[in-house]
């Protein structure tokens, strides 16, 4: 038998950015305990600021009841001349019976009892306080004279199985058939007999308890405020998760800020918008205006009042914002700053991380003869010049781009303002690249001092632990060489660059680069392994190898093709000279000068592509197959075994510059 089960607890305003942290865990969090108890139902978990509801549409009002077997010790040790021993006699404590209750089943001493299923209503206080102490929301706090602590103090509890009030305390407050209203409707608050009562009378005291319904709505204000004013309102994703997060009854409304402020870069104006007001960013033919939306929790039909406030509290936001800008203007981009802050230990200012820096773009674009070279030196050397503004040090992740628009206003070549923007890019797996050579040179000179910086002074990533990001920078080394389809030898890379830095182990570096290409490359790990036991270190040529080799080793026929050159592979294991020669004077059959003649058809041909270089080595299956089948390669004749195995060994050479094939598995 079931009934409808609703459980709400009710809380002071919940933060919504840890919140919505821990929101993908909770409902997974209370199915473990459900599942526990023997209760699991389907259920939907709904939220507003100030209160979590659990609603379950048929419950379990009792566990199920159930057969408990156990076994005891084997019949010969259990009795002994006909006498139990401690063995039985322990059993039957255990099961709480006497020992003439025991019976016997496998030659083993065996229990059989019928459990009787509890009610729930017995279970869910101690359910309810252990999903509360499962929710991991970071920091806590404790209330009152409690020792315990959650995120916000628990202000009210109802635990309603059917209509029947389940006793429950959490935090030291009783279950109880009430919630709260909207504060706009009362501080008081109000009563309900069973859920449907509950949900309607939420609904008519200004709460929407549904979250997605929350979200429509907002959705569909910005929507009519859109058709009515000729504007389009930036939905940035984050941002609507978080109003939904901190309003019970939510509205969108459009408020205005002074034209005079759009003098502001437009990330400027949405970063104040955005962190400290919680705003959308409003635009008209494809330009910001001195517009925002606001999404307001008030329950309210005048929301005049409200406008103005947050149109009062964004000015003086952007007039700091406006002072910082002129003032940095002013100071210009100087670096000499830039010699009292510490990049790391042991590696000196981030002026001395710059002088770095320059060395190795100019190597690089020495490699990739790289357009404006000669103008490198200035934009790393002022690259950074911007984290001794005043914007940065109010807006850090504005970093790099406020050093872009100061340099355009202080009329710096275009290839030179744009590398500073984009000298930290990516920033993550989705994030944008650099856009030109001359920038991804600057980036890649960023990325390439941290990595082998940091690796010379020891601090080298452990488990999960990477508090400098060097996997990400390793990351972002890869997406750039693939991007720019540029040469990129790690390993003569880190050894040409290893001079700048004392205590440097390229070796170290290199391997744990190495582990990176297993999660940056989407493929077969086997296949990756293959590529790189070709002994191949170029990220380019690596990739390159991999999309050659990956389609074929996908293909339906690969194991019957691998059949054969795996076979070439254990021919040739034990080979240690790789210095090879054939002799086809030795020949004795016609199968070894047809796959003679065949492969030196393949090899001495140009290939436009790895693919086609691959498919014609692959070509010389047949030819192989003939091979083994007429021909014995142990001769007897050391000189015949010797060349025979040769000529096996040369084929799969060839396979080797590319892949080692017998290293995949599928």
């Amino acid at each position: 038998m079931t009934k409808p089960l609703l459980i709400e607890i009710g809380v002071e305003e919940l933060p919504a950015i840890p919140f919505l942290k821990e929101l993908k865990n909770i409902e997974k969090k209370w199915l473990d305990i459900l599942e526990e108890n023997s209760l699991a139902c389907e259920f939907d978990f709904f939220y507003t600021p100030r209160r979590l509801v659990l609603w379950h549409r048929e419950f379990k009002i009792s566990q199920d009841d159930k057969t408990e077997e156990m076994f005891g010790a084997p019949i010969r040790i259990a009795y002994k001349d006909g006498e139990p021993t401690p063995a039985a006699i322990g059993f039957a404590k255990k099961c709480g019976v006497a020992l003439e209750e025991l019976e016997t089943k496998d030659e083993k001493l065996y229990f059989k009892k019928e459990v009787k299923g509890k009610d729930s209503k017995e279970l869910l206080d101690e359910m309810i306080n252990k999903f509360m102490s499962k929710l991991d929301f970071g920091k806590s706090m404790r209330w009152g004279s409690r020792s315990d602590s959650f995120i916000r103090p628990i202000r009210s509890l109802c635990v309603l199985l059917g209509e029947e009030l389940v006793e429950a305390e959490l935090f030291g407050v009783r279950s109880a058939k009430t919630s709260f209203p909207h504060r706009m409707v009362s501080y008081e608050p109000f009563g309900f007999d069973f859920a449907g009562d509950y949900f309607c009378k939420l609904d008519k005291n200004g709460v929407v308890l549904y979250p997605n319904d929350r979200m429509v709505k907002v959705l569909n204000d910005i929507k009519k405020i859109e058709d009515e004013n000729n504007i389009k309102v930036e939905i940035d994703n984050e941002l609507l998760d978080e109003v939904v997060a901190i309003t019970e009854y939510p509205t969108a409304l459009l408020g205005t800020f002074d034209e005079e402020f759009l003098e502001l870069p437009d990330e400027v104006i949405i970063g104040s918008m955005k962190e400290h007001q919680r705003y959308f960013a409003v635009y008209k033919d494809d330009k910001l205006t001195n517009k925002f939306i606001v999404v307001s929790n008030a329950y309210t039909t005048d929301f005049s009042q409200i406008v103005a406030g947050n149109e009062k509290v964004l000015r003086p936001r952007l007039s700091d914002g406006m002072f910082f800008y002129k003032n940095d203007i002013k100071n210009g981009l100087q670096n000499e700053g830039l010699k009292d802050i510490v990049f790391v230990d042991g590696l000196g200012s981030v002026y001395d991380k710059s002088l770095r820096e320059v060395k190795i773009a100019k190597a690089l674009a020495s490699k990739y003869d790289t357009p404006k070279a000669d103008m490198l030196e200035k934009a790393i050397m002022i690259g950074k010049a911007d984290l001794l503004s005043e914007m940065v040090y109010e807006f850090t992740e504005l970093q790099g781009l406020m050093g872009y628009y100061y340099a355009v206003i202080a009329g710096e070549d275009e290839n030179v303002a744009l590398s500073i923007k984009e000298q930290y890019l990516p920033t993550g797996e989705d994030s944008e690249l650099p856009s030109n050579q001359f920038s991804s040179v600057v980036a890649l000179s960023n990325k390439l001092d941290t990595l082998l910086g940091l690796f010379s002074v020891g601090k080298i990533p452990t488990g999960s632990k990477d508090p400098f990001a060097l996997r990400r920078a390793a990351s972002g080394i890869v997406r750039i060489v693939l991007n720019e389809q540029i040469s990129f030898d790690i390993t003569k890379v880190f050894e040409e660059l290893s001079s700048l830095y004392t205590n440097l182990d390229t070796k170290q570096v290199e391997e744990f680069f190495i582990e990176r290409l297993y999660k940056i490359f989407k493929v077969n790990p086997s296949i990756l392994n293959a590529v790189l036991l070709s002994g191949d270190r170029d990220i380019l040529s690596i990739s390159k190898k991999l999309d050659a080799v990956t389609p074929i080793v996908e293909s339906e026929n690969y194991k019957e093709i691998s059949t054969t050159f795996k076979r070439v592979a254990n021919i040739v294991k034990d080979i240690e000279d790789w210095n090879l020669s054939v002799d086809s004077s030795l020949f004795e059959d016609e199968a070894e000068r047809s796959l003679y003649d065949r492969y030196n058809d393949v090899v001495s041909k140009e290939y436009a592509s790895i693919e086609e270089e691959l498919d014609a080595l692959f070509g010389l299956k047949p030819y192989l197959d003939f091979f083994f089948d007429n021909v014995f390669v142990n001769h007897e004749d050391e000189k015949i075994k010797t060349n025979r195995k040769n000529l096996i060994a040369t084929v799969y050479k060839s396979f080797l510059n590319i892949a080692d094939i017998k290293e995949i598995s599928v």
